[in-house]
Order: C-alpha cells, then sequence, then structure tokens
C-alpha cells in the first residue's frame, strides 16, 4: 500500500483492519494518515446508538469509556496500516490507559475527531497519546498503551 492510497481509511478498510462490528465499531473513517506517526478518526455520534437508550435518556451523553474506545480503534487502524497487515487477523488490547481526563459531554450530533499520535511503536507494544474534539473543543485526553496480537 503506497502513502497516497492512506489518506483515508473508509468503513471497508476499517473492517479489514480491525475485527469491531455493530453495535461496537465506534469510528466512522480514519483520516490523515501518516505511518507509525499519527491520524484522525471520526465518529459521528447518532441518537439512535444503543448507549443513547439508557445513557441517559432525558439527556443523551456518550459514555466516556465509549470515546476513550473509539480512540484506541482509531489507533488500532493506525497500526494496521503501518504494519501492512490490512486484511490479517490483527487484535489489539488495552494494556493501560493513563492521564485519562474528560472535559466535555459528547451529545448526538457531534461530530467526534479522533487525533492518535504514536509515541512508541514498530513492535508488538504501541504507546499512544489521544485526543478527542468537537469542533476543536478537548473532549477527552489520554495515554493508552495496548498490545498488537497479530493471530495469523
Amino acid at each position: 500500500m503506497t502513502d497516497a492510497a492512506i489518506t483515508e481509511a473508509d468503513l471497508d478498510l476499517i473492517q479489514r483492519i480491525i475485527p469491531h462490528r455493530y453495535p461496537f465499531l465506534l469510528i466512522d473513517k480514519v483520516v490523515d494518515i501518516v505511518r507509525d506517526k499519527g491520524c484522525v478518526g471520526v465518529k459521528n455520534v447518532t441518537i439512535n446508538e444503543p448507549h443513547f437508550q439508557g445513557h441517559f435518556p432525558a439527556k443523551p451523553i456518550m459514555p466516556g469509556v465509549l470515546v476513550v474506545e473509539a480512540m484506541a480503534q482509531a489507533a488500532a487502524v493506525l497500526v494496521g496500516i503501518s504494519m501492512d497487515v490490512v486484511g490479517r487477523d490483527l487484535l489489539t488490547y488495552f494494556l493501560s490507559i493513563d492521564s485519562c481526563r474528560f472535559r466535555r459531554m459528547v451529545v448526538p450530533g457531534d461530530v467526534l475527531m479522533l487525533h492518535m499520535t504514536v509515541k512508541r511503536g514498530g513492535g508488538k507494544i504501541w504507546k499512544f497519546h489521544g485526543e478527542a474534539r468537537v469542533n476543536g473543543e478537548m473532549c477527552c485526553e489520554a495515554e493508552i498503551v495496548a498490545m498488537m496480537d497479530l493471530r495469523d
């Protein structure tokens, strides 16, 4: 895959990299991909997502843990492209989530931009700095460490 071919990962490419599916696939696309450096994931937050039925019916708010999960899914797509393992059996596991801070609620109608920067990578263990933003406003930031398990 050439760098020109990875300016954007659409839903089909995302599903060829990570195993997540509805209702747990939490990213719609990944843009601005720079191998081994970083990317920006996009999550269009809609009212018809199942967690909004109970979190909270009178004031729907995307759970913070799902914001962090969306950040991790964007990072996993970046790793899949960086390691050139599209179409292979790659699983990604959290090892740690550090310095996580929530600064703004994420609600239906928001477009969540997931800015992921590689701090360490290239092997089985990758570390990222992530920032989730809506209209440029910080919603969440965290340091994420994950293990890549290429099973085939």
